[in-house]
């Protein structure tokens, strides 16, 4: 039974897509819900399964083309993988069987040296036995007509070559997905960025106090996400311009904080959503956390995982970061940048002390959001993180 292998249904904001890789091959057995082939688009990589047990008949659309929803991708055959025929062995000993021509023991070495056929030889011996010297003559000529005239230059050439090389390859869509959006927010806002530092003692002397308890308690480790995520929450409370949108003329306020968290995968960057963060407990905030950056090393986060989001948290300290300047997510009007932790010499009640610093930026859209909101919401992050107790209290 011959069954047709279609594209999925895409998501309504998802035109189209582009076939990865196909991880069958026509005649390969597969067996049922196998992987196939990966289709990839602007946002997530789909998946397409074997149906059943059997095999691949034809594969209608090759790696690197684009495709449409529900586009028909290749036949299946239904029922176990036939048995691969045996023709070629017959022509192989076909052709060992036929007889070989002559040719003397100096002469067959230097053949299988430099990959020579018999056939390609003229014999010039006795009954057309091939010798020692019909085979470097052959090769003379052969070398003649395949090199140029001059051999330096080649030489050269080869050099230059595997110093000066260049690869092309074609962008994926998830990669010209992410550069499409990051000039929509240079071309069509009005980004400015404000930069705070925060000191991250009180916080890190908090998880080393209560990380075994924690890790025992909950299964997941305490991280500095959860401490952010939690202090923006309420600073967002504090400021709802940061946490609204833009549509048109209209500003969108939400009454809801699905709080975006920038991940790095192999395929770029990407930004799942934590919903309802206001909702969630430090552990709940960390395990969804740890669950969406296991998702995107295997590419297995899907659209609902990253549609949507009204404010965003970008972590470059993760990477050795001292100071950036993040980019929107459009239609979000604000992101909030961490950085690497770094011990400097500060200022403290007239004594100089060594603590460990952290530069946070907060990038927002000029038009929605004023210089001095911009700049309080950032205070506010600073002081709850300086004080962790201010979030418990909400002071």
């Amino acid at each position: 039974m011959t069954i047709e292998i279609k594209a999925p249904q895409f998501p309504e904001s998802v035109a189209e897509g582009t076939i990865a890789s196909w991880h069958k091959q026509p005649g390969q057995p597969v067996k049922q819900d196998e992987l196939l082939v990966d289709i990839e688009t602007d946002k997530v990589v789909l998946e397409v399964v074997a149906p059943c047990d059997g095999q691949l008949s034809k594969v209608l659309v090759p790696a690197g083309s684009t495709v449409q929803s529900l586009q028909l991708l290749a036949t299946f055959v239904e029922g176990s993988a036939a048995a691969p025929a045996a023709p070629e062995k017959k022509s192989v000993a076909s052709v060992s069987d036929a007889a070989p021509i002559p040719a003397g023991p100096a002469a067959r070495k230097i053949m299988a040296e430099h990959d020579v056929s018999p056939a390609q030889v003229k014999g010039s011996g006795k009954e057309g036995r091939i010798t020692k010297e019909d085979v470097v003559n052959q090769l003379s000529t052969r070398d003649t007509a395949a090199k140029p005239a001059t051999v330096a230059p080649v030489v050269t050439a080869s050099i230059s070559a595997q110093e000066r090389s260049e690869k092309r390859v074609p962008m994926t869509r998830l990669r010209a997905r992410i550069a499409e959006r990051l000039m929509e927010a240079k071309n069509n806002t009005a980004m400015l960025t404000t930069f705070n530092e925060v000191n991250m003692q009180p916080v890190m002397t908090l998880r080393q106090e209560h990380k075994d308890t924690f890790e025992k308690r909950h299964g997941v480790k305490l991280g500095f996400m959860s401490f952010f995520v939690q202090a923006s929450v309420a600073a967002l409370k504090r400021f709802p311009a940061v946490n609204a949108s833009l549509d048109g003329q209209d500003v969108v306020y939400h009454n809801f904080y699905d709080v975006g968290v920038a991940v790095s995968s192999d395929r770029g960057l990407v930004v799942p959503i934590v919903r309802d963060a206001d909702q969630k407990n430090f552990a709940e905030i960390e395990q969804q956390i740890v669950q969406y950056g296991q998702q995107a090393k295997q590419g297995k986060l899907s659209l609902q995982d990253m549609t949507g989001g009204t404010f965003t948290i970008s972590n470059g300290g993760i990477f050795g970061s001292l100071l950036s300047t993040p980019i929107l997510n459009p239609p979000q009007t604000a992101i909030l940048g961490m950085h690497k932790i770094q011990e400097r010499p500060m200022a403290v009640k007239g004594e100089v002390k060594i603590l460990p610093m952290m530069y946070l930026a907060l990038s927002y859209d000029h038009r929605l959001i004023d210089g001095k909101e911009a700049v309080q919401f950032l205070v506010t992050i600073k002081d709850l993180l300086e004080d962790p107790a201010r979030m418990l209290l909400d002071v």
